[in-house]
C-alpha cells in the first residue's frame, strides 16, 4: 500500500471512535470547524456528511429556510417519503421541479423538522482527503441507510 495513503487510513478508525464517543451537540456552539458529522435518532445512525464549515452545514440541514441544494439530508428523506426516487437532471423530476411541487415541499419541510429532533455529532478533520475517506468509513461502519456514494 502507498505509504501516504496508509498514513491516512491509519487515522480513520481512531477518528471514527472519537465521533462515536462524542456526546450529541444541541446547538452549533462547540462544533469543530472542519470535519465529519453524523445524524442519528434514538441511537440509530442515519446519515454521515463532511464539511469545511460544520456549524454552517448543521444550520443548513435544519433551517426551514434552507432549499433542496443546502439541506441534502432532508431532500433525501423527502424523496423517500414522497416515493419519488432520486432527483434527475432532466426538467421533469429535477430538484427544482420537485421543490416547486407542493406535496414534495410539504415532505421536505417535514423532513427538516425531523432532522431538528435528531442527535448530531461531529469530529474535527482538517485534511480534505482524510475527511473524504472518513466520511465513507463512518457511513460504512455505522451502516447509515441514507448515504449513497453513487455517481451522477
Amino acid at each position: 500500500m502507498d505509504e501516504r495513503f496508509k498514513r491516512l487510513v491509519d487515522r480513520l478508525h481512531p477518528a471514527f471512535l472519537n465521533l462515536r464517543a462524542c456526546p450529541p451537540f444541541s446547538s452549533a456552539k462547540g462544533l469543530p470547524k472542519k470535519g465529519v458529522y453524523w445524524f442519528s435518532k434514538n441511537g440509530k445512525a442515519l446519515y454521515v456528511g463532511r464539511s469545511d464549515n460544520i456549524p454552517r452545514r448543521y444550520a443548513e440541514h435544519r433551517n426551514l429556510s434552507s432549499g433542496g441544494n443546502k439541506a441534502a439530508f432532508a431532500f433525501i428523506l423527502a424523496c423517500k417519503a414522497a416515493q419519488c426516487g432520486k432527483a434527475s437532471y432532466a426538467k421533469v423530476g429535477s430538484r427544482k421541479a420537485l421543490m416547486e411541487n407542493p406535496e414534495f415541499r410539504k415532505a421536505f419541510d417535514a423532513a427538516k423538522n425531523r432532522i431538528r429532533e435528531m442527535e448530531f455529532r461531529a469530529v474535527a478533520e482538517d485534511d480534505p482527503t482524510c475527511q473524504a475517506l472518513l466520511e465513507v468509513y463512518c457511513a460504512v461502519a455505522l451502516a447509515t441507510p441514507y448515504n449513497d456514494f453513487g455517481n451522477h
